[in-house]
C-alpha cells in the first residue's frame, strides 16, 4: 500500500508516530494510499522549514527565481506522462484529461518564469520639488496555500508559481483526495534544483488546514475550496490580519437567448454542466433558456446529455465523483427533490451498472427547475447536475443570473452582439463568455468572483503579483546642497 508523507525541507518526513488516513479510488471505490494526518508539530516543521528558507529566497533576483522556475517547467515536461497518471488515479479522471491538466500547469509555470523579467513596480509624480517616487514589490514571507482536488496540479501550478516569483517561501496544504499530486509536483521542483524549505507539503483533514491558517508565522493564506470553507479562513486569518485570497464556490449561469446557434449552445452547455464530472466551481449549473426556443433546446439538451458516457476510458465524456461524501451529499440532494420545487428529466446515481458501481459515478443530470430557491438550484452541488430554467427575455435572464449569492462566471449565447454586451456588462460574475462556455481562464488571465465567490482577489495572471507581494512606496529628495 502506498503511503504518502509530508515533503518537509526537501525530504519525506517519515516516522512510526505518525497519524494516517485512507485514500479511495473514486472509480473503484477501493482503498489506493494511505496520507499522513498531519499534527500541530508537523503543522510547526513545515512552516519552520519555509521560514528558515525565506531570507535565502527573498534576495535571489526575480530574474535568477524566473530562470530556477524554467528549469522546474522542463522538469515537469520530462515527468509530464507520470504526472498525469498520478492524476488520472487519484481523481478518476481519463488519461487525456490529466494530460491536459498538466499542459496547463506547464503553461502557468512558463508565464510566471517570465514575470521574473517583468516584476514591475511604477514611477509617480510628485508635487515636491525634487522629489522622486516609485514603487516595489517585495515577498510577504511564509505563505500558506490550501488546493481543490478538481483539478489538482493546475490548482497547484496557479498557486505555486506566482508565490515562488514574488520571493515567498511556501507551505503547500494538499488536497484530501490528490495527496500523491503535491507530493510528485514537490519532489519535480527538488530535482529541478529549487532550495529546500522553499516548497513544502503537509496533508491532513481540516485540521492541519486550520493550523496552517492560524500559525501566526505565515503571513498569507491563499485557498481555493467552498464557500463554506472559505468563510472559516477568513475568520481565522483575521485574527492576527493575514491577508488572504479566497476562490471560492459557484452557481453559474448560461444563457440561451432566442436568436442562439441551437446546436453551438447545446454542445456548450452540456460541456459547461458536465465536463469533469460537474466538478467545476466555473461550471454552467444553471442553464437559462428564452421560452421562444426552450422546448427544442429543451429536446436536444436532453438528447446529448442521454448521449454522453461515463468511464475513465478516453472515449468516455464523464468520470466519477472524487469520494464518496460528496455521492452522498448529492444524493440526499437528489432524493429530496419536492413535487413544487422541479423534475429531474435524467440522471441521478448508478447503483446497477456493472463497470461503475462500485465507484462514485453520478449521471448527468437535468432538473428542470420551477422554484429558484430550491437547494438544487441555489446551492453548488459540485456534480454533474444542472438545472434548466425558462425565462421570457433577455431581462428575465440577467434578473435570474444575478439571484444567486454567488457571482462567479457566466456565459451568453446570442448573434445579437448588442445584447450580448448588455448582458455580459450587467452580470455580477468575474468573468463573462459570449458564445462559448461558462470557464476557460488561460495563465494571463485573472480568475474570481462577486459575493460569495470570492473576497475580491484574483488569480493568475498579472493581479496574482498584487496577491502575493507587497507594494512598497520609495521616495527620495534630491539635497541640492550637496551637489
Amino acid at each position: 500500500m502506498l503511503k504518502i508523507y509530508n515533503w518537509i525541507n526537501g525530504r519525506e518526513i517519515v516516522s512510526k508516530k505518525l497519524n494516517w488516513l485512507d485514500k479511495y479510488n473514486p472509480h473503484t471505490g477501493k482503498k489506493m494510499s494511505e496520507f499522513v494526518n498531519s499534527d500541530y508539530s508537523n503543522v510547526c516543521k513545515a512552516v519552520s522549514a519555509a521560514e528558515n528558507a525565506f531570507d535565502i529566497w527573498k534576495d535571489i533576483t526575480p530574474v535568477n527565481r524566473g530562470q530556477i522556475l524554467l528549469e522546474i517547467v522542463l522538469n515537469l515536461k520530462k515527468n509530464s506522462s507520470s504526472l498525469a497518471r498520478c492524476v488520472a488515479e487519484e481523481t478518476g479522471k481519463k488519461i487525456n484529461d490529466a494530460k491536459g491538466e498538466v499542459q496547463a500547469a506547464i503553461l502557468q509555470g512558463e508565464y510566471f518564469a517570465g514575470e521574473g523579467m517583468r516584476l514591475y513596480g511604477r514611477s509617480l509624480t510628485s508635487g515636491i520639488k525634487g522629489r522622486t517616487s516609485f514603487t516595489v514589490r517585495q515577498p510577504h514571507g511564509v505563505v500558506g496555500l490550501i488546493v481543490p482536488a478538481n483539478t489538482p496540479i493546475a490548482n497547484i501550478a496557479w498557486k505555486v508559481f506566482p508565490a515562488l516569483i514574488c520571493g515567498n517561501s511556501i507551505v503547500l496544504k494538499s488536497s484530501e483526495d490528490a495527496p500523491n499530486t503535491a507530493n510528485l509536483f514537490a519532489k519535480i521542483c527538488n530535482n529541478a534544483g529549487l532550495m529546500k524549505g522553499v516548497l513544502n507539503v503537509i496533508h491532513g483533514d481540516s485540521f492541519a488546514g486550520s493550523q496552517l491558517v492560524q500559525d501566526e508565522r505565515v503571513k498569507l493564506i491563499s485557498f481555493t475550496g467552498s464557500t463554506k470553507t472559505g468563510i472559516k479562513i477568513a475568520s481565522q486569518a483575521s485574527q492576527n490580519m493575514k491577508r488572504i485570497s479566497l476562490e471560492l464556490g459557484g452557481k453559474n449561469p448560461f444563457v440561451v437567448c432566442d436568436d442562439a446557434d441551437l446546436n453551438e449552445s447545446v454542445n456548450w452547455a452540456v460541456l459547461s454542466a458536465f465536463s469533469n464530472a460537474g466538478q467545476r466551481c466555473a461550471s454552467g449549473s444553471r442553464i437559462i433558456v428564452m421560452e421562444n426556443i426552450y422546448k427544442s433546446f429543451k429536446k436536444e439538451f436532453l438528447s446529448k446529455t442521454l448521449s454522453l458516457k461515463l468511464g475513465i476510458n478516453n472515449d468516455c465524456d464523464l468520470g466519477p465523483l472524487i469520494n464518496k461524501h460528496s455521492y452522498d451529499a448529492v444524493i440526499d440532494i437528489l432524493s429530496n427533490i419536492k413535487k413544487g420545487d422541479g423534475r429531474i428529466l435524467c440522471g441521478g446515481p448508478l447503483t446497477t451498472h456493472k463497470p461503475h458501481r462500485n465507484g462514485y459515478y453520478i449521471s448527468p443530470t437535468i432538473i428542470e427547475c420551477y422554484n429558484q430557491n430550491s437547494d438544487f438550484n441555489s446551492k453548488e452541488l459540485f456534480a454533474p447536475i444542472a438545472s434548466l430554467i425558462k425565462v421570457k427575455n433577455i431581462s428575465e435572464a440577467l434578473e435570474v443570473s444575478n439571484s444567486s449569492e454567488y457571482g462567479l462566471t457566466s456565459s451568453i449565447h446570442t448573434k445579437n452582439i448588442d445584447t450580448a454586451m448588455w448582458f455580459a456588462t450587467r452580470v455580477r460574475s468575474g468573468l463573462a463568455n459570449i458564445n462559448f462556455g461558462t470557464y476557460g481562464s488561460e495563465p494571463h488571465m485573472p480568475f474570481g468572483g462577486f459575493g460569495f465567490s470570492s473576497n475580491g482577489s484574483r488569480e493568475p495572471g498579472l493581479e496574482a503579483l498584487d496577491v502575493y507581494s507587497e507594494l512598497k512606496n520609495i521616495s527620495i529628495v534630491t539635497r541640492k546642497a550637496l551637489i
